[in-house]
């Protein structure tokens, strides 16, 4: 069956901007705080309906449009580190938006225009996630689809399978409003056919099994952890200036649940979960700061996790963000140090050029250090994939952690300088992806919150909220199985960026100069 396609929607200019503008506002709105899921792929929808077969100048104006209301809104967090910021990192991620909308012009002339569109956004997210300096993952689709029937697919090829069931929904719907607007030949067995299609994908992540369970190949099948959230003094940017009420008030709340398992009211944790950042003076140099770690493990008599900020091993020019193993017998440990440092936030690139633009940079005396190995470490009788913070966010790093040996993933983070802007509950939405896509518990800890324990097929059991103390304590299923994400990592992301830019380029080569060709079949 073929379908004549009819030279152009006659949609005008403003009508084709307000629909660019309306899915930025949409797709926002998707992601926590709000976490309106189903309006992810109505706001892939409204753009493709927006480029559809426009000049290819014209769909990246609307692409970055799009992309410049979209991250604006949902970063609106970084506007506290300071309001240039948050313009220039808005206006970068707004610019892989206008690539995806010059490529989504090209592309919507072709025959099954709908697939070449899911195919854009996984190729978009996947050079966004990696450049410039790193990349910024934020926004990805698959992170505003952690609770719902398409979550799932995370397992099968992790998160750009999830963007791409997602993208191929969204332009599914589009192509539904395209025909149904033109009225072409056999519209109406098009249209049944695709609504069918819209089904399928919607309801198809329900037959993939999620883990429950644990498993007793390379250790015990369960582990009783506790994680601590332990408040700051204050949010926002000056929030690690008084380090060591931080590193007490963390000790405070270890101290407290001792009492309580003491007195029989929560059972004994086999390890302890502290934050990025409880402890931000060095305790390999301050004895003190050790001595007080070291009693609070015994008080709990469990190891604990710590995050810390130390001088970096061998480099007294850098520091280094790392967890640390602590047990209540012989002290620190093993420790993994923090492989993806985030640029001018814990690092300055360039920064003899950089540093005297930006006086605020002052702040970052020493750049922290990048380890170079997963963060796999034994704390009490679980070994844990640690990430720390930002890590959460890159496939890659979650993924070393899991396939090197991590039983359960731990988030250790530090969130108070974004305290209530929703930053906490998109990473938060993040970790339930991560647990569906690896088969893991995830363990979050957060200073100021979210600090939440995660079930491996990514229900919520437990979590505090922002701005209150407390722990945490449940028995976790720890897992030894890879999931098919696991074994087949970033492969299906790139075969289907190459997908998108073949398509582009045929697109490019069998319709040069125009975007207004003659009839083709879908």
């Amino acid at each position: 069956m073929t379908l004549a396609r009819p030279t152009t929607m006659n949609l005008p200019g403003w009508a084709r901007a307000l629909l660019a503008l309306g899915s930025g506002i949409l797709l926002a709105l998707a992601f926590p705080p709000v976490g309106a899921s189903l309006l992810a792929p109505v706001a892939v929808a409204m753009l493709a309906l927006a480029t559809y077969r426009v000049r290819a100048s014209w769909g990246a104006l609307l692409g970055f449009v799009q992309g410049a209301v979209c991250f604006g809104i949902m970063l609106r967090w970084l506007s506290v580190v300071g309001s240039d910021a948050w313009i220039l990192l808005v206006a970068l991620c707004a610019f892989w938006m206008a690539l995806l909308g010059w490529g989504s012009a090209l592309v919507t002339r072709l025959r099954w225009w709908p697939l070449w569109i899911a195919c854009l956004w996984v190729a978009q997210e996947a050079l966004r996630d990696r450049m410039p300096i790193g990349g910024f993952p934020w926004g990805r689709l698959a992170f505003a689809q952690t609770a719902t029937t398409l979550t799932p697919w995370a397992a099968i090829a992790g998160a750009p399978l999830v963007t791409f069931m997602t993208a191929l929904a969204g332009a599914v719907l589009a192509f539904i409003v395209v025909v149904l607007t033109l009225r072409t030949v056999d519209h109406r067995r098009w249209v049944a056919a695709a609504l069918g299609g819209l089904i399928v994908i919607a309801l198809s992540g329900i037959l993939i099994p999620r883990p429950t369970t644990g498993q007793a190949e390379g250790g015990p099948a369960d582990v009783t952890a506790a994680v601590i959230q332990g408040g700051v003094p204050n949010t926002g940017i000056s929030v690690s200036d008084d380090r060591r009420e931080v590193l007490q008030r963390h000790i405070g709340e270890t101290v407290r649940l001792a009492e309580s398992v003491a007195a029989g009211d929560e059972p004994a944790p086999e390890l302890v979960i502290w934050p990025e950042n409880a402890v931000d003076i060095d305790p390999y140099r301050d004895a003190d700061v050790a001595a007080a770690i070291t009693a609070s493990a015994r008080a709990i008599d469990a190891p604990i996790l710590v995050g810390a900020i130390i001088e970096a091993p061998g480099d007294p020019t850098r520091i280094a963000n790392v967890g640390i193993a602590w047990s209540p017998q012989t002290g620190p440990g093993d420790f993994y140090v923090k492989r993806h440092p985030v640029p001018f936030g814990e690092y300055i690139p360039l920064r003899p050029i950089v540093a005297p633009l930006v006086g605020r940079l002052d702040r970052l005396s020493r750049d922290m250090t990048a380890g170079q190995e997963a963060g796999v470490l034994m704390v009490g009788p679980a070994r844990v994939g640690d990430v720390i913070c930002f890590e959460v966010a890159y496939d890659d790093i979650v993924h070393d952690a899991v396939t090197a040996g991590g039983r359960v993933i731990v988030v250790q983070t530090n969130n108070a300088t974004f305290a209530g802007l929703g930053q906490p509950e998109q990473q938060v939405a993040m970790s339930r992806l991560r647990a569906v896509e690896h088969g893991r518990s995830v363990l979050v800890a957060a200073t100021s919150g979210i600090s939440a324990v995660i079930g491996p097929d990514g229900s919520v059991i437990s979590e505090i909220a922002e701005g209150q103390t407390g722990a945490l304590v449940e028995r976790i299923p720890l897992r030894d199985t890879l999931t098919v994400a696991d074994r087949v990592g970033a492969i299906p992301e790139w075969l289907v960026t190459l997908v998108a830019v073949m398509s582009v380029g045929f697109a490019l080569t069998r319709h040069r100069g125009s975007a207004q060709s003659g009839p083709t079949a879908i």
